[in-house]
């Protein structure tokens, strides 16, 4: 059978994993015609070329379906490259500190439980949309200080702005019109913590040598991949958990395998499976010239399942001892959310286990989520 893969098709994303283990042993640098790009899915491909922003660019677009020859038009730091992305990380770092994110642990106890609550007398409990969606709009906004009254409209804009048409993608009206909305929701709101500051991200970000532009494409990044990718690790969470009961006891019966269980999901199950990135130069890879000016997508997803980097990589193991996983990202682009993340999936499970240390899937009723970029479940019936 011939080697086919695309992040686009739907039957595909929905178990790519044969198909990822095909092009790391017969075409680690795989070409498609039909949408004109390259593939890396090894891990040692995906790392170096994160390893290398030199040679392969964000500036052209991360996402297949917004990539061309131009520059992307965006401001967000996902788009930059050097010296422009280095310059907006350091005074962005300035705002999105350690003490930020570590100070809201009690916080997002507090909302788990509230949002669990219900999962008693609700039958069937849907991990996703009552659970891991809603928390980490309401952590990230909190964090921004989006007065309480809008979190819901900002999650539904976040929502639609991930909004996919058939053969078009992300880029469409509905999407495209969320994002404008959310956009200037933003602003307005930058520009009242200009004039009255106060102890959150927003207030952070305006003192922190950034124009108010600048401001508002982090906080959009921010808002957006924040909400979108714990949201599907949360839900794969609640079914790769349930496939596995036996190490789903443990978590319950000891807490500190939490932060290594988390690590492993991630890289089992990457939110993100796939990064775009434009070559700057002609690029050697197994044998192959790739040419400059070319889309390179990094499959992270594969990457992750790459049995030369991981013993037994298809196999699920909370226990499992490694050093990395590029699931966030590495180098330059490294996930600033990441410690955020790390924070409410360890958190969101433990509140969960500690609650329901059983649950089983309605995998009749479950629905994925298909995005060129995001993969996993849109909702997820347990019981």
């Amino acid at each position: 059978m011939d080697l086919y893969w695309d992040p686009l098709d739907v039957e595909i994303d929905t178990a790519p994993y044969e198909i990822w283990r095909r092009m790391r042993d017969e075409a680690p640098a795989y070409r498609n015609d039909r949408y004109d790009f390259w593939a890396f899915s090894r891990y040692d491909d995906v790392e170096a070329a994160h390893r290398d922003p030199g040679t392969f660019l964000s500036s052209h677009g991360t996402v297949l379906e917004m990539m061309t020859a131009a520059t992307f038009p965006s401001g967000m730091m996902i788009f930059q490259d050097p010296p422009e992305h280095t310059r907006l990380r350091s005074l962005v770092s300035r705002a999105f500190t350690p003490r930020r994110v570590a100070g809201l642990e009690d916080h997002i106890r507090d909302l788990c439980a509230g949002l669990l609550a219900p999962w008693a007398d609700r039958d069937p409990f849907d991990f996703v949309v009552h659970f891991g969606a809603v928390l980490p709009s309401m952590v990230i906004c909190e964090l921004m200080g989006v007065p309480s009254s809008d979190r819901e409209w900002v999650k539904d804009r976040i929502d639609t702005t991930f909004h996919i048409e058939p053969d078009v993608g992300m880029i469409n009206d509905v999407s495209l019109t969320a994002r404008i909305e959310l956009d200037g929701y933003l602003l307005n709101l930058l520009e009242e913590r200009a004039s009255r500051p106060g102890d959150d991200l927003l207030s952070g970000l305006v003192q922190a040598d950034l124009t108010l532009r600048e401001c508002a494409d982090f906080a959009n990044l921010l808002v957006s991949a924040g909400t979108e990718t714990v949201a599907r690790l949360l839900g794969w969470a609640a079914v790769v958990l349930e496939e596995h009961a036996d190490q789903r006891a443990e978590l319950a019966a000891d807490a500190t395998l939490l932060p290594n269980a988390v690590e492993e999901l991630l890289r089992y199950e990457a939110p993100s499976p796939v990064q775009g990135r434009w070559t700057s130069r002609p690029v050697e890879r197994h044998g192959v010239t790739i040419p400059e000016g070319s889309k390179v997508l990094l499959v992270t997803g594969s990457a992750g399942r790459d049995e030369r980097h991981y013993p037994e990589a298809e196999r699920f193991d909370i226990h499992r001892s490694f050093d990395s996983h590029v699931s966030f990202g590495y180098g330059i682009h490294f996930c600033i959310g990441a410690a955020l993340a790390r924070l409410e999936g360890r958190v969101a499970l433990e509140e969960v286990l500690a609650r329901h240390p059983d649950w089983a899937v309605d995998h009749d009723r479950a629905v994925r989520l298909h995005t060129s970029t995001v993969r996993g479940w849109e909702s997820v019936p347990v019981s």
